[in-house]
C-alpha cells in the first residue's frame, strides 16, 4: 500500500485527470479514468486503500465475523491481518502502475487553479478531484483528551485483549464493535449522546439492536453527554473531513460545515475540480464513495450531466441481527403522508425456522411506489440491496408481490409486504366490483 523505496514518477506535461487520495473513491477515480485511456495521477499522503482497507470496513468486518465464530482473540487478530493481506492487491500502487496511473506519495497541495504540488513536484491538470476521506471527529469531553484512547484508526492495531472497554458513540461503528468485543468476552460499556442508540435509524429498529447488544453482555447507556472517562476508550462519535494542508483557498476551493461544497453533478466552487467521497460530507459509505466516484468521472472527462441526487444510496450496520435502511425514515415518511407496511419477521417462514424473529421489514410508499426501507434480520444488507434496486428504477411494491423468490427464505418478507399493499389496494368499491363480477359469470 506504501511500497518501500518507492519513487515517485517524473511528472507528465499536463494530466487529464489528478487524484488527491487514494480511498475507495479515489481509486476508483484513477482506474476508471485510466481504463479509459485517460493520462492520470494519483497522489497519496499514507496509504493506498484508505479507510475501508486498513482502519475500516475490511478490519471491522473480519472482526465481527471471527467475534460471530470462534470467539477467541487470537482468532480475532489473524483474522484482521489475513482479511487485509487477502484484498491489499486489489488497492496497491502496483495494479494503479499496470493500470497506467502516476502513482505518487507525499502531501499535496493545490499551488493555483490548474496546479499541484507534490514533494517539490508540480502537477498540472485539466481536471482534478478531491477523494482525502475523512478522520475520526474527537468530541469535546471531560478528560478525554488527558486519557489515551482508541480510535478506528488504532483500535484494529491491538495485540492484547482489552481487559474493559468503553466505548463513545452509539452510531454504527460504536455497535458494531461494541458486540464484536463482547462476544470476545471484553466487558464492554457503551454510552451515546442521544435517547436511543443508532439515533438516525428507526426507533424500533434501534431497539431491537440494542437488545441483542445486551443479550451479548454489552451495558448501553443513552443519553450521556459528558461521559465518566476510565479504563480503555475507544471514540466511535463520528467523522470530520480531512481538508487540512490542501490549499483549498489558492485553487478556489470552498469548505463548508459538512466538508468540501460541491454541486449535485459533484463540482466545488472550482469548475475544473470535482470532490468525492466522505470529505463531501454526504453519505460517508464506501459504496457512496464508489458511486460518487463513477460520477466524477463521467462528469469530468465527458462533459456529463449525472446528477449525485439520483442515486439511492442504502446502509448497512454489521451487528447481529443487522440493521439496513434506505429512502425515507419512518419520521420522513410521516411527516410526507406516505403509507407505511411493517412485517415482523415471526410471521416470516424462514425466521422461524432458523429462531430468529426478533426483527422486520418495513417499507414506506405512496400508491405502491417505495419510497424508503428499515430491516432488521440476519441478512438485511443483502435484502435492503432488493430493495434499493426497485427504487432505482422506480419500482413498485405489486413487482414485489408478483417476482418469485425461492422458499423458504427472509427475501420472501418483501413478497410479503407486496402482498399486503395489494390486499389493501382492495377498497370497498373495488370488492362491490368484484363481487358482482362473480355473481354475473355464467
Amino acid at each position: 500500500m506504501r511500497p518501500p523505496g518507492w519513487r515517485n514518477p517524473t511528472p507528465a506535461a499536463r494530466y487529464d485527470l489528478i487524484v488527491i487520495g487514494g480511498g475507495t473513491a479515489g481509486l476508483v477515480c484513477a482506474a476508471g479514468a485510466a481504463g479509459l485511456g485517460a493520462r492520470v495521477a494519483l497522489v497519496e499522503k499514507h496509504l493506498l486503500g484508505g479507510d475501508c482497507l486498513n482502519t475500516g470496513c475490511v478490519p471491522s468486518k473480519a472482526l465481527i465475523a471471527a467475534a460471530r465464530g470462534a470467539r477467541d482473540w487470537a482468532v480475532a487478530v489473524t483474522r484482521i491481518r489475513d482479511a487485509r493481506l487477502a484484498l491489499a492487491p486489489n488497492d496497491s500502487a502496483s495494479r494503479l502502475q499496470a493500470l497506467g496511473v502516476d502513482v505518487f506519495f507525499g502531501a499535496a497541495s493545490f499551488a493555483d487553479t490548474t496546479m499541484i504540488d507534490v514533494e517539490g513536484s508540480t502537477l498540472r491538470f485539466r481536471r482534478a478531484v478531491i477523494a482525502t476521506g475523512s478522520r475520526p471527529a474527537i468530541p469535546a469531553i471531560s478528560g478525554l483528551r488527558d486519557t489515551p484512547y482508541f480510535t478506528n484508526e488504532t483500535i484494529f492495531e491491538l495485540t492484547t485483549q482489552p481487559h474493559e472497554l468503553l466505548i463513545v458513540g452509539g452510531g454504527a461503528s460504536g455497535c458494531e464493535l461494541a458486540q464484536a468485543f463482547a462476544r470476545l468476552g471484553t466487558p464492554v460499556t457503551l454510552v451515546e449522546h442521544a435517547e436511543h442508540i443508532l439515533p438516525a435509524e428507526d426507533v424500533d429498529a434501534s431497539r431491537v439492536v440494542a437488545r441483542h447488544l445486551s443479550r451479548d453482555g454489552v451495558q448501553i447507556q443513552t443519553g450521556v453527554t459528558d461521559p465518566q472517562i476510565s479504563g480503555e476508550v475507544l471514540v466511535a462519535a463520528g467523522r470530520t473531513p480531512n481538508v487540512d494542508g490542501l490549499g483549498l483557498e489558492r485553487a478556489g476551493v470552498v469548505v463548508g460545515a459538512r466538508g468540501i461544497e460541491v454541486d449535485d453533478r459533484l463540482r466545488t466552487t472550482n469548475p475544473r475540480i470535482y470532490a468525492a467521497g466522505d470529505v463531501c460530507g454526504h453519505f460517508q459509505f464506501t459504496h457512496a464513495a464508489e458511486a460518487m466516484a463513477r460520477i466524477v468521472v463521467r462528469n469530468a472527462l465527458f462533459f456529463g450531466r449525472k446528477k449525485f441526487s439520483d442515486v439511492i444510496i442504502p446502509w448497512c450496520t454489521f451487528t447481529d441481527p443487522e440493521l439496513a435502511h434506505v429512502g425515507l425514515t419512518s419520521d420522513e415518511a410521516m411527516r410526507r403522508d406516505a403509507r407505511t407496511i411493517t412485517v415482523p419477521l415471526d410471521e416470516v417462514d424462514r425466521a422461524v425456522i432458523d429462531d430468529v424473529t426478533d426483527g422486520f421489514i418495513r417499507v414506506h410508499h405512496e400508491r405502491g411506489r417505495i419510497l424508503g426501507a428499515t430491516i432488521v434480520a440476519p441478512d438485511a444488507g443483502n435484502l435492503i440491496s432488493l430493495v434499493a434496486s426497485v427504487m432505482q428504477r422506480k419500482g413498485t411494491l405489486a413487482e414485489l408481490s408478483s417476482a418469485v423468490f425461492p422458499y423458504p427464505t427472509t427475501a420472501l418478507s418483501l413478497k410479503r409486504a407486496g402482498d399486503i399493499y395489494r390486499r389493501e389496494s382492495l377498497t370497498p368499491g373495488v370488492k362491490r366490483a368484484l363481487r358482482y363480477y362473480f355473481r354475473r359469470r355464467t
